[in-house]
């Protein structure tokens, strides 16, 4: 049994506030220093005035924090939604950046409402629906693109070479970029690269205290300064921020609604990776809290709709939860929601008294921030990850990958939930099961027994999770598998989750009946399918 009870839960609001103002103002500036340089790298690449970036991560830290459901989050701009804001920018603009900007801010007010939406009618269970192995492809072909489309801006090389470029084109036009590279920008982006992908490998825990990206503005802004850049470079070597004040107008549009199919795809693209993107995150940092506390996701969801609305009216790039900073946040000592009040409101602080410095800074430095989260994103560990959970895993990440960067998010991640079903049928999933998992429920003594008929698979799992959270805490349950044909590596990872959810709230789970099931590969969570089971 766990000892949760004899940890004290730090207070929420004014009280949480006055008993960690130390810990969570810390935490709060030392993310800000990471968010600061991101959120403007982040809206530059959307084809968002950067200054957009910091007014979507002062809105996610001052407003949405009062707001939220969960504890320990940073709510601002991600680098997992440039492809889809640059895509809405193009295709809403036809060439006009300026245009296209506010038209896409349109699809985002109303994407922000329909993840409202998404919160009242409860599918923060959402991310459960989608197959794991399709949401990592679709996040590595994200880390893709970003790395395509940063290159050209590493190297300052004139925009135009790249306009109109997908990513594969990008990526095979590189040693044309080489060729035309800017030897000035291009040494500090290499070299502010070289400090981004080193520093995790520092020993030194004081010297990794300071965060990366810091680091790389205080070499870049130097050295940009050394150079005389604003006499020597063109505009876009520079990044450039205008006055905070005279850009917050209403610049929404919806004049893209003419668009039908365009505004409609983008809605639902904003609002089906953010809310994925959020979840995830979510997911990831309850299990890192050290107070084991369980976020509400649909108020979160909520939270994060309005702020997205609220952003799109003044022109601010969507938000979501974002996980780097957000794990950050936590191994900085945070301990309520005041750090991403706190982180919020340093970056307004930083803009407001601050903000000429912000226009000392090579965009190749900030391209540099950003193709590192890329190669996270799209890290060679992905691919042997999802190799050793199986075979069929590497398929459907691959063929998400190959749709998303052919085609788009959307397509891509349809494409791995099919491959997904039509392995599923070929190892012997009934089609009747694929939406519906009989699931009985029985209680005796001290002990919940769950039986799961027929197949256990990602399109089913939403039912089934149904009635194992409709199981109060504190007791001892046990899930059997024994009378099911299929047990798909998504249902076994969401297993294991609410195992360690149950166990954190003082009951006990056990999992049986797979003694008979064949794993489909030696990784613990693999896909496992039973030979002897006759499926009707």
């Amino acid at each position: 049994m766990n000892t949760k009870q004899n940890i004290k839960i730090p207070a929420d609001g004014w009280q949480g506030f006055r008993e960690n103002f130390k810990t969570d103002a810390i935490s709060g500036f030392i993310v800000f220093l990471l968010a600061l340089p991101l959120s403007l790298g982040i809206a530059k690449a959307s084809d968002f005035p950067p200054v957009m970036g910091l007014l979507t991560a002062i809105a996610g830290g001052v407003l949405v924090s009062f707001i939220m459901g969960s504890r320990l989050t940073i709510k601002g701009p991600a680098a997992g939604l440039i492809v889809i804001v640059a895509g809405a920018v193009a295709e809403f603009g036809h060439g006009d950046i300026v245009s296209g900007w506010k038209l896409a801010l349109g699809a985002m007010v109303v994407a922000g409402i329909v993840q409202v939406l998404f919160g009242i009618l409860k599918l923060g269970k959402l991310a459960d629906f989608f197959p794991l192995s399709a949401i990592h492809g679709m996040l590595t072909a994200i880390g893709i693109i970003i790395i395509a489309k940063q290159i050209p801006v590493l190297l300052n090389d004139d925009p135009l070479l790249a306009k109109g470029m997908g990513p594969i084109k990008l990526l095979l036009n590189i040693p044309k970029f080489v060729m035309n590279l800017d030897p000035k920008a291009a040494m500090i982006g290499i070299i502010s690269l070289i400090i981004m992908m080193g520093w995790p490998y520092i020993k030194s825990k004081n010297i990794k205290m300071i965060p990366a990206p810091l680091v790389v503005l205080l070499f870049a802004i130097p050295a940009e300064l050394f150079m005389h850049f604003k006499e020597t470079e063109p505009d876009y070597a520079l990044v450039k921020i205008g006055g905070f004040i005279e850009n917050l107008n209403i610049n929404v549009s919806f004049s893209g609604l003419s668009q039908t199919g365009t505004f409609i795809k983008y809605v639902i693209m904003f609002a089906l990776v953010g809310t994925l993107e959020s979840l995830l995150t979510v997911k990831a940092i309850d299990m890192l809290d050290p107070f084991k506390r369980k976020s509400d996701m649909n108020k979160d969801l909520i939270a994060v709709g309005l702020g997205n609305a609220f952003v799109a009216i003044f022109g601010g790039i969507p938000m979501i939860s974002e996980v780097a900073r957000s794990s950050s946040n936590v191994n900085n000592g945070a301990k309520t929601r005041w750090a991403n009040f706190f982180h919020g409101f340093f970056i307004l602080l930083f803009l407001v008294l601050a903000s000429p410095i912000l226009e000392m800074i090579p965009n190749a430095a900030l391209a540099a921030m950003l193709i590192t989260v890329g190669i996270k994103l799209a890290h060679p560990k992905e691919f042997v990850h999802t190799f050793k959970i199986g075979k069929e895993q590497l398929a459907i990440f691959l063929v998400t990958i190959f749709f998303t960067l052919v085609e788009d998010l959307l397509i891509g991640i349809a494409a791995g939930m099919v491959l997904k079903m039509i392995i599923h049928i070929f190892n012997g999933t009934p089609v009747s099961s694929f939406f519906k998992a009989p699931t009985v429920v029985s209680f005796q003594g001290n002990n919940y027994l769950v039986e799961i008929n027929k197949a256990a698979v990602f399109t089913n799992y939403l039912g089934i999770k149904r009635k194992l959270e409709e199981i109060p805490y504190g007791f001892s349950v046990t899930i059997d598998l024994k009378n099911t044909k299929l047990v798909d590596h998504s249902v076994m990872e969401n297993l294991e989750h609410f195992k360690h959810d149950y166990e954190n709230n003082n009951g006990e789970v056990k999992i049986i009946g797979l003694e008979k099931h064949v794993p489909l590969s030696k990784h613990p969570l693999a896909s496992r399918k039973n030979k002897e089971v006759i499926v009707p």
